[in-house]
C-alpha cells in the first residue's frame, strides 16, 4: 500500500517541527523572497508537438433533466456534465466560447499546466467574458491525464457548468477493454437554494447553512495523524437534496453496460462544491492508477476517498451481474448511485450501500508515484507556509491569516523548486488546489504522489515541493468554493 499514515507523518517531522513552531501570524517565508513580479505571460512555453483540434463551448441557461426531477440551471451544451473535450498530449487546443449566461462568467482548465493568459481567471489571468460576448482560447496541453473544466466566477460551479477534459498519453499501452468518465457532484440548483442564497445564508448566521459541519477555527495543538484523521467534521457547510453522478440522480442512474470479465478504465472527477464522498464497486475491487493525471504505482483497494477538484483514475475487472457504484459523501445524508450492469437481472435498491464502503477509503498517502513521474529530484530553493484556518461565525475562511483581498502572494523564480509547508489549523479538510503547476507530496524526487489537489485533513501538517516551470501568477485555493469565495484563496507569483 505504499506509505502508511505512521510513515507519511514521521517522515516529514523536520518540516512539521519547523511548522509546529510558528503561529497562523507568523511570517509565510521561511526563506525570504524578494523581488519584482513578473508580467502575465501571453505566449506558449510548451512547443506543439501534435496536432491542431479546433473545439466550440457554450455556456447557456438552460433546463435538465436530473432522472425524473427537471431543473433549470445553466450549463455547457446544454447537457449536464458538459460535453467532453479530448486531445493529445503536445495538441494545440482552440475553443471557441460563448457566454449567454445572464451574467459574465470564466472557464478555467483544472489540471492543466496551460500558458498562463489562458488559465481563466478573471482579474489575475484571463479577463471574464461578459454576457452575450466571446473568447478564443488557445494553448498547448502539455500533460495526459483526467482533467476538467469549470467557471472562476463566484459560485457559478455550484450550478451545472462543469464538463471533463481527457488528454491521452500516445505512449500508454491501453490494457483495458472499455473507458467510464464519473463525474460526481453535489446538486441544489433548481431543486433547494441557490448557491448565492446558501452563501448569504452562511454569512448571515455565522454558521452552517444545513447544520452540518463543524469549521469553527481550529487551536494551535498537535499535528493530525496522516491524510485520513479527523474525518468527523467533513461534513461540508451545505446540504444538499440530490447527488449525482453523470448527472442522473438515484432514481434513475446512469448505467454502464459491459461483458463479464471486461476491464474497464474509471475516469472520476469529483466536481463537486461542498462535499468528500468515499466510493465503492458493489463486489468489486478498484486498482488506482492514477491521481490528478500522474501514474502511481498500481494499489487496490475497496474504496477511494475523494476531495473537491481531486480525480483518481482506477482500472476494474467486472463480474457478473448488476453492480452498485455508490459515492457517500462525508458525513451528509444521500448518495450519489450510478449502475455497471453485466447481465440481466434487478438492479440493488436505491438505498443499497456496498459494503466495501465499511472499510477504510484509500487516500493519498496510499499511494506511490510511479517510475519517471517523479519531479527531479533537488532541494528546495525556499521554503513557504499555506496556514489554514478559519472561523463559521463571521463566516471567514483565511490562508495565512488572510483573506483574498487582503493577502500576500506566495513567490518563487523560474527554474526554482519550492517547498510549501500546508498546515491545516482548522477542524474541516481543505482540497487545496495549484493553478498552472502539478506538485509532488512529501517532497521532490521522493515516493510521494505527484498532483495538482490535495485534500488536506484537519490538524495536518505535511510538504509539498513544485517545480517553477510555468511562469506568471496563478490561483492557489480552496477548492470547496463556499471557503474560496469567504477568502481562503491567494496567488503564486513568479519574481524577476
Amino acid at each position: 500500500m505504499g506509505l502508511t499514515r505512521r510513515q507519511f507523518v514521521t517522515g516529514l517531522a523536520g518540516a512539521g517541527a519547523i511548522a509546529a513552531g510558528a503561529s497562523v501570524g507568523a511570517s509565510r517565508f521561511l526563506n525570504q523572497r524578494g523581488g519584482t513580479p513578473i508580467p502575465l505571460v501571453t505566449s506558449d512555453a510548451h512547443a506543439m508537438t501534435g496536432q491542431l483540434r479546433n473545439f466550440t463551448l457554450t455556456a447557456a441557461p438552460t433546463k435538465i433533466d436530473l432522472g425524473g426531477t427537471i431543473v433549470e440551471t445553466w450549463a455547457y451544451g446544454n447537457q449536464l456534465p458538459g460535453p467532453v473535450l479530448r486531445a493529445t498530449a503536445g495538441d494545440r487546443v482552440q475553443i471557441a466560447f460563448k457566454n449567454q449566461l445572464p451574467q459574465p462568467t470564466s472557464v478555467h482548465w483544472h489540471g492543466l499546466a496551460i500558458r498562463n493568459d489562458m488559465d481563466g481567471v478573471p482579474g489575475v489571468t484571463t479577463p471574464q467574458t461578459p454576457a452575450g460576448g466571446s473568447f478564443n482560447f488557445d494553448f498547448v496541453v502539455p500533460d495526459s491525464g483526467t482533467h476538467w473544466f469549470h467557471p472562476h466566477t463566484g459560485l457559478q460551479m455550484d450550478r451545472g457548468l462543469y464538463a471533463p477534459f481527457i488528454i491521452d498519453d500516445p505512449r500508454e499501452p491501453g490494457g483495458y477493454d472499455l473507458e467510464w468518465i464519473v463525474v460526481l457532484d453535489d446538486w441544489t440548483d433548481g431543486v433547494g437554494p441557490s448557491p448565492d442564497e446558501n452563501l448569504a445564508k452562511l454569512r448571515a448566521a455565522g454558521g452552517p447553512a444545513n447544520g452540518n459541519g463543524g469549521g469553527m477555527m481550529g487551536g494551535m495543538g498537535g499535528m493530525g495523524g496522516g491524510m485520513g484523521g479527523m474525518m468527523s467534521a467533513d461534513g461540508g457547510d451545505v446540504s444538499y437534496p440530490m447527488f449525482l453522478i453523470n448527472g442522473r440522480a438515484t432514481t434513475d442512474p446512469d448505467v454502464l453496460l459491459a461483458k463479464p470479465g471486461q476491464r474497464i478504465r474509471v475516469r472520476m472527477i469529483n466536481a463537486s462544491a461542498d462535499t468528500i464522498y468515499n466510493v465503492a464497486l458493489g463486489d468489486h475491487m478498484l486498482t488506482v492508477t492514477h491521481s490528478d493525471g500522474y501514474p502511481v504505482q498500481p494499489v487496490t483497494t475497496q474504496a477511494i476517498r475523494i476531495g473537491m477538484g481531486e480525480r483518481y483514475d482506477f482500472l476494474v475487472t467486472l463480474k457478473d451481474g448488476v453492480f452498485p457504484l455508490v459515492a457517500a459523501p462525508s458525513g451528509k445524508s444521500g448518495v450519489a448511485r450510478a449502475l455497471v450492469r453485466t447481465a440481466s437481472g434487478t438492479a440493488p435498491g436505491a438505498s443499497a450501500q456496498p459494503s466495501e464502503l465499511d472499510s477504510t477509503p484509500l487516500t493519498a498517502d496510499a499511494l506511490r508515484v510511479a517510475p519517471g513521474a517523479a519531479l527531479p529530484a533537488r532541494d528546495p530553493n525556499s521554503t513557504q507556509e499555506l496556514v489554514l484556518s478559519g472561523s463559521m461565525a463571521p463566516y471567514v475562511w483565511t490562508i495565512n491569516g488572510a483573506t483574498y483581498d487582503h493577502t500576500s502572494p506566495l513567490t518563487i523564480r523560474q527554474g526554482e523548486t519550492g517547498r510549501f509547508l500546508i498546515r491545516n489549523m482548522s477542524m474541516m479538510s481543505h482540497p487545496i488546489h495549484f493553478h498552472g503547476h502539478t506538485f509532488q507530496v512529501g517532497g521532490a524526487g521522493g515516493t510521494g504522489p505527484r498532483k495538482d489537489t490535495v485534500l488536506v485533513p484537519p490538524m495536518a501538517a505535511f510538504p509539498i515541493d513544485l517545480k517553477a516551470d510555468n511562469p506568471g501568477r496563478w490561483m492557489v485555493h480552496c477548492h470547496n468554493i463556499y471557503h474560496a469565495e469567504a477568502g481562503m484563496m491567494t496567488r503564486l507569483e513568479y519574481m524577476i
